[in-house]
């Protein structure tokens, strides 16, 4: 298989980030950005937003909506994407609006773009790259399958809604799993992380 064509972007931040071993690393989180574009994604993954450390939220891996593959952090070091998992995981953004811009709002809680097929094609290629790069690498899982907390609706704080619920209902997980030799993760009780 030919190598995936991966364009390095770091992070500012990225050498703030807490190292880990290949060891360590198990699992790849599925993400949506619920953002309209890369320029954006971008901004937002710059944002600092946890001060003793200088670091913001991001994933490791974004792919856009035209299948190109950017690498915000290296695979080892610990990015910030899903709270209490982070330390053992890989954490891989599709560019996709997702419920943009009304994440709170009780009213716009439909995913309703699909994603592409270039996206699709590019992720299965990166697996299987971080399948190669990783031995221990065994889970797949969506961020809304392991971070299941619930917040008031912006519009009616007597109304919970899900935080994540990405990457959402249109992603393909049928396509997905089964080509690449992970099995998707049951959720269990979080590390003792706190950021993402």
């Amino acid at each position: 298989m030919p190598a995936l064509a991966i364009d390095d972007w770091p992070l500012p931040y990225e050498e703030r980030l807490a190292a880990r071993p290949s060891a360590a690393i198990d699992l790849v989180v599925i993400h949506c950005t619920e953002l309209p574009d890369m320029k954006l994604a971008r901004e937002f993954g710059e944002r600092v937003h946890y001060e003793g450390t200088q670091t913001g939220n991001s994933g490791h891996y974004y792919i856009d909506t035209d299948g190109k593959v950017f690498r915000f952090v290296a695979d080892l070091r610990a990015a910030n994407h899903t709270y209490g998992y982070n330390p053992r995981s890989i954490g891989i953004e599709l560019v996709n609006i997702g419920r943009y811009p009304h994440w709170g709002d009780s009213r716009h809680q439909a995913f309703t773009v699909p994603y592409t097929q270039e996206q699709i094609d590019s992720l299965r290629s990166l697996l299987a790259q971080l399948r190669h790069d990783h031995s221990n690498l065994r889970w797949i899982a969506g961020h809304e399958d392991l971070d299941r907390r619930l917040e008031p609706a912006k519009d009616d704080p007597s109304i919970q809604l899900r935080r994540r619920q990405d990457p959402g209902p249109l992603f393909p997980w049928e396509d997905v799993v089964p080509a690449s030799g992970l099995e998707r993760l049951k959720p269990k009780e979080p590390d003792a992380d706190r950021h993402g």
